[in-house]
């Protein structure tokens, strides 16, 4: 009988997975005051070294473990996709990016708000994954259909919606995950058109 062994096939996906339980435990244990301190990104402060900091771990902490739970279970859908699709590289970048990418549109619309969880990172991937069929010189229909859907239904929220659920995030997310899909496939390609 042949030996059955488990694969740690997407290193970012697993790790960010593992990083955002940890970070949602350390908030739990401590009360919250940990995930305020460290997990949440709030107003940008430039000269704060911790500033810059929280807008990347603030996509790794969360609210509670309903709210970890909700993140994941799209992390753990989309991830392995994507990660053998665009490489270690773009997911670490799609990460690094939608936190600061969040933080600044914070900074910049609600100054006095602060953000906590993936689900910028959710977003991100969810708009990503709907350009793993691009092909050169076309828009999927797959992207409009997931773009009008989901960013539409987050504009929506954000109007006639009070709770503290950060539509903000879920649409900056959203915008930097249709960016690096739509960059990430249109790379290195040759235009069909000659030069005379």
């Amino acid at each position: 009988m042949r030996k059955i062994r488990l694969s740690f096939n997407v290193p970012v996906t697993l790790c960010f997975i593992a990083l955002c339980f940890i970070a949602t435990l350390l908030g739990v244990v401590s009360g919250g005051s940990l995930s305020t301190m460290f997990f949440t990104a709030y107003r940008l402060q430039v000269l704060n070294p911790l500033s810059w900091l929280r807008c990347v771990t603030s996509t790794m902490g969360h609210a509670g473990w309903e709210h970890f739970f909700n993140n994941m279970l799209y992390i753990i859908l989309l991830g392995p996709i994507l990660e053998e699709k665009y490489g270690s590289k773009v997911m670490i970048l799609s990460i690094v990016l939608s936190g600061l990418a969040t933080t600044l549109a914070i900074t910049i619309l609600a100054p006095n708000t602060g953000v906590i969880g993936a689900s910028g990172v959710v977003f991100a991937w969810i708009l990503m994954s709907s350009f793993t069929s691009f092909r050169e010189g076309t828009i999927p229909v797959t992207f409009v259909l997931v773009f009008v859907f989901y960013i539409g239904q987050e504009v929506l929220n954000g109007v006639v919606a009070r709770d503290n659920i950060s539509q903000m995030g879920h649409i900056v997310g959203g915008l930097v995950g249709s960016s690096i899909g739509f960059l990430k496939n249109n790379k290195g390609k040759q235009s069909d058109m000659e030069v005379s």
